[in-house]
């Protein structure tokens, strides 16, 4: 299950790399960057942007070099990886733990509810399924 959400800085508008992309007249490479983020966290990627991606992002091999150039992305084999994007987004092993954490209460509560709280059928219950 895809992310519903990424993290995005309330200071990205103002950020020295952004305010570079539009001096140089290069705001379709910020918006890459930013579906970037969201192509990402959709599919789990842990920051890395296939090459072949780039058209559903809406963007052109030049958009993306731009975001290299302000070292924004690095080229990667067979694509890009995010600048630090397991520092500001939760990477998808973290999402997995959490959204099984919230599974387990779920059935934990639901059993409570259901069964009473001597039940403890949430414990032997698999998480995954």
């Amino acid at each position: 299950m895809a992310m519903p959400w990424v993290r995005l800085d309330t200071g990205l508008p103002d950020h020295p790399k952004i305010l570079a992309l539009i001096e140089a007249k290069k705001q379709r490479a910020a918006l890459t960057y930013v579906f970037g983020l969201a192509y990402s966290g959709r599919h789990e990627t842990d920051g890395f942007i296939p090459k072949m991606a780039l058209p559903f992002l809406h963007a052109t091999s030049a958009d993306a070099h731009a975001l290299v150039e302000l070292r924004l992305w690095h080229h990667t084999e067979g694509g890009y990886q995010i600048n630090d994007w397991d520092e500001y987004q939760p990477t998808s092993e973290a999402s997995n733990a959490r959204r099984d954490s919230l599974k387990r209460a779920s059935r934990k509560g639901g059993c409570i509810k259901n069964h009473g709280i001597n039940c403890g059928c949430w414990k032997t219950e698999s998480v995954g399924g």
